[in-house]
């Protein structure tokens, strides 16, 4: 077998089973090795952020990596941004690049740049194949890097003949290391710092915000009267009834500066500290209270789960969590026009049991969360790196992750136009994703940002910079296009009709909600 199959072969036997591609001539031999290897599922991407995107989403549902296949360093750069997401996920990836053969770089063809200078900023293992025979070990190196705690972007970068050549063999994949049990001492500040009259928040990310460290968090804010949020953006979240109904620290920095105001004590679990998105006139950079201190009670990569389960048996927490009287689902609209608001009402009464939201709403979905507190159990998929352009891809990764359940992407307009080749997979694999369409026909939060940076008012000019008009985008015809069906709406009612429907669809479909 040549260094392709071989590596094909390793990567399959390492449990990776879908690749992600967007693959040019200096893959073509791993294209075609993917022909000779049963059990990992090729999808074709038409842009490379499309690819980085899935793969990111396949990610944050299985916590294994898929493999991505990009064209040489132009395509690696189309992928960045979504990469720059994934990264801020902690999602791993096995990012593989093809690279020109070793003996023609010399010749500074067209397609020649540094491809481990643009790999190296989103990449926690990176490494290019020096030759065909060592690649199927490169390969499984990857993948364990890829899944080494908390997970990260693996790139390997593979030039054109040590595809080709005649390959070492298939490589063992070793067992990747399991996350860091935290120090008792850290469990005893912690406690420390829960005594009665403190006022504490736990601040939960990463793992935490999933069921079960959601679960023993509320247990011990029960218990210590602690307070509870989680990260503004998380790779992914257990939420619904029957589950702890948490905010999180809002994105505007007056209220996020509001939200935290009271609390001396943060204790971090699986969190950054908070921090605003941007840096403003007048404003501060760190969220909390003047003065308020940090604990660290564990990171990305260590054990959360086991380090709240020893924290909840040291501070007395009850063994098990009192589900609350479930916040009610909410009825739908009787009529009316669509805004932020209806549009909630209309998701949190007709959201679906073990779905998954990917939300990239930006501005429209800011306060869907208090809307779907009382929703069917399901999963919320957010932008966790600020790169807009993810939600559509991201959909893709987690319908191909998850085929028995359904996906619902949160959409808004501006940031769907960066990826919407994705809507074009999405009916090629006939995956079951029902995208919702925020159709302002704007940029809405640069106007919002506009305001924040001390702008007063605006020209003609900087209008033209933030709509999305003369014309307006056709999402209709835009996704009939792509082979999607789609259809729009302008009342309440006629979008849960929509969204009904679109349940009950056998493949995707595309609402553009006009608000």
């Amino acid at each position: 077998m040549n260094g392709a199959e071989s590596l094909v072969r390793t990567l399959a036997g390492g449990g990776v089973d879908v690749c992600f591609a967007n693959p040019g001539t200096s893959e073509m031999h791993f294209v075609a090795a993917l022909d000779q290897v049963e059990g990992i599922r090729s999808v074709l991407c038409l842009f490379e952020g499309v690819v980085t995107g899935a793969a990111d989403g396949y990610a944050r549902m299985t916590d294994k990596p898929a493999a991505t296949l990009l064209h040489l360093g132009p395509g690696l750069a189309n992928g960045l941004a979504n990469l720059h997401n994934a990264k801020r996920a902690r999602s791993p990836i096995v990012n593989i690049v093809g690279e020109h053969a070793t003996f023609h770089r010399q010749y500074d063809a067209p397609l020649t740049s540094n491809i481990e200078a643009l790999a190296g900023e989103y990449s926690g293992w990176l490494k290019t194949s020096i030759n065909s025979r060592s690649v199927a070990s490169d390969g499984a190196s990857a993948v364990v890097a890829a899944m080494t705690p908390p997970g990260q972007i693996a790139t390997l970068i593979l030039p054109a003949d040590t595809a080709w050549g005649v390959g070492g063999g298939i490589a063992g994949v070793p067992v990747p290391p399991s996350r860091a049990k935290v120090a008792d001492e850290r469990i005893r500040a912690a406690a420390e710092v829960l005594r009665p009259g403190r006022r504490t928040l736990l601040l939960l990310g990463d793992r935490s915000v999933r069921h079960e460290g959601l679960t023993l968090a509320a247990c011990i804010g029960a218990r210590t009267g602690a307070g509870l949020l989680a990260e503004t953006s998380n790779a992914r979240m257990s939420r619904g009834a029957g589950r702890p109904a948490i905010e999180r620290v809002p994105y505007l920095v007056d209220a996020a500066l509001k939200t935290l105001a009271d609390y001396e004590h943060l204790i971090l679990v699986g969190a950054r500290p908070p921090v605003s998105f941007f840096g403003y006139p007048g404003q501060p950079s760190e969220l909390q209270a003047s003065g308020a201190r940090l604990h660290v009670l564990a990171d990305a990569s260590e054990d959360q789960i086991d380090a709240l389960a020893r924290l909840a048996d040291l501070v007395g927490a009850p063994a098990r969590y009192q589900t609350p009287a479930p916040a009610p689902r909410l009825e739908l609209p009787r009529s009316g026009g669509l805004d932020p608001a209806s549009i909630a009402q209309v998701i949190g009464a007709l959201l679906p049991e073990n779905a998954i939201v990917c939300d990239e709403s930006v501005t429209t979905g800011r306060n869907f969360f208090p809307a779907t507190h009382g929703s069917a159990p399901h999963d919320w998929l957010q932008l966790t790196g600020g790169s807009i352009g993810l939600g559509i891809p991201l959909a893709i990764g987690a319908a191909v992750a998850c085929p028995d359940r359904q996906v619902i992407a949160l959409q808004a307009d501006g940031s769907a136009m960066y990826t919407v080749q994705g809507l074009w997979t999405q009916a090629r694999e006939n995956l079951k994703v029902l995208t919702c369409i925020w159709s302002n026909r704007s940029y809405a939060i640069l106007h919002g940002e506009l305001a924040a940076v001390g702008v007063k008012s605006l020209g003609r000019s900087a209008v033209d910079l933030l709509s999305l008009d003369r014309p307006a985008i056709d999402w209709v015809g835009l996704s009939q296009g792509f082979g999607i069906q789609a259809c729009r709406v302008e009342t309440s009612e006629e979008f849960a009709r929509a969204f009904r429907n679109g349940l009950e669809a056998n493949g995707p479909c595309l609402i553009e909600v006009m608000i």
